[in-house]
């Protein structure tokens, strides 16, 4: 790798921190096969607090949690326990209440039909169930509303119980699909998804700051969340905890980490399943699980926002056609970045965002700790780090 790379990353996250409207804190990564040829840190974990942001620090990592929870579920089909085709009923029975939406009456009350088919094990996986956020769906969070369903960051099991908004496999549509996968994976192994992941991914890959609740190590190092308002404003956010320790630990979005573990878990994906302490994965899985799993025709793209606080409406490269592998998108053509069709890539609520590259053995992680989702500063900080990276292996 050639050493420009440092140069050209440093000069990307300082103008992340330092521009008008940039972001307080920032760490990005990036790895080859071997291990990272970049890391950084710039600003602060919290905007006008002394400590420094480091590599080391912790952050709420939200979404990207989901492709640990895929490998644990991945992890139950090599051993024959799973299918992708077994309806989720045999595992998690609360699963077959769900109905399908159907709109609202005149009164608001919202009017909702059987499912036409079980929503299956591959539908959690791909976001084909029919289940969507409530920040990126104005139907889910009215039917919500309508039957106090909780917001899914409360880390209950009473959040993710919520409507269909099309039969299983009509569409690609994000939402908590992961959780109830979370769910499979501990009725079929007997325990925590949190005790699954500790054992069968952290372990194996020397994950020592990853966790749904926070240990007292994790705790000291830990980023502060913000809020950044419609006039750019940022105000940190102490107390914008996920709840400690959590009723549910949440596939979809529960997990602390660093980013310096974050890596760990890329490279996996990189060396074919294989940890430095142990395989994680087989080969064939992980080539299976980088691919596209969408029915023919069926694509994944940008969202719509229904709670502005929280998400930003947005989409990653539009104009390049996207799929859905388990549990990442999947660029089915090059990014102007420079990362080649067939890679994978996903990111965080919190503006967390990584790619993995396996064709050339390369991939990134960019962590900031801000709301609303798609932040003006960090999204554009990542492209630009991606680019950077791209750029040095090129020349």
């Amino acid at each position: 790798m050639p050493h420009d790379v440092k140069q050209a990353a440093d000069t990307v996250l300082d103008s992340m921190v330092n521009r008008a409207g940039g972001v307080p804190g920032v760490v990005a990564m990036a790895t080859d096969r071997q291990g990272n040829f970049y890391e950084g840190a710039a600003g602060r974990r919290s905007l006008g607090a002394e400590q420094a942001m480091t590599p080391d620090s912790v952050m709420a990592i939200f979404s990207t949690t989901k492709a640990m929870t895929g490998v644990c579920a991945m992890q139950l089909v090599e051993e024959g326990l799973l299918r992708l085709d077994d309806p989720a009923r045999q595992y998690v029975p609360e699963i077959a209440e769900l109905q399908v939406l159907n709109g609202f009456d005149d009164a608001g009350q919202p009017q909702t039909q059987a499912p036409s088919r079980d929503i299956t094990v591959g539908d959690l996986i791909l976001h084909t169930s029919g289940l969507a956020y409530e920040f990126f769906s104005a139907d889910d969070l009215k039917y919500r509303t309508a039957h106090g369903i909780p917001t899914v960051v409360s880390s209950t099991f009473a959040s993710v119980r919520t409507v269909l908004q099309h039969d299983p496999g009509a569409a690609w549509t994000y939402g908590p699909s992961i959780d109830w996968l979370g769910r499979v994976v501990e009725k079929l192994r007997g325990r925590r998804l949190g005790e699954v992941m500790a054992e069968r991914i952290f372990a194996p890959l020397g994950m020592d700051s990853t966790a749904f609740t926070l240990t007292d190590s994790m705790r000291s190092r830990l980023a502060v969340l913000h809020d950044r308002a419609q006039d750019g404003k940022l105000t940190p956010l102490p107390d914008l905890i996920l709840p400690q320790p959590p009723e549910m630990d949440m596939g979809g979005h529960g997990l602390y980490s660093t980013v310096s573990d974050y890596m760990k878990f890329i490279r996996m994906f990189l060396n074919d399943g294989d940890g430095p302490h142990g395989r994680v994965l087989k080969a064939e899985t992980v080539e299976m699980m980088s691919g596209n799993g969408l029915p023919a025709g069926m694509t994944s793209g940008g969202w719509p926002t229904s709670i502005p606080s929280l998400a930003n409406a947005g989409e990653f490269d539009p104009g390049v056609r996207k799929t859905w592998a388990y549990t990442f998108q999947r660029n089915e053509e090059p990014t102007h970045t420079g990362r080649p069709a067939g890679s994978l890539m996903w990111a965080g609520l919190g503006n967390l965002f990584y790619w993995i590259d396996r064709q050339n053995g390369v991939g990134g992680f960019v962590g900031t700790q801000i709301l609303p989702f798609f932040d003006v500063a960090s999204y554009p900080g990542f492209v630009d780090f991606e680019a950077a990276v791209y750029r040095s292996l090129n020349s």
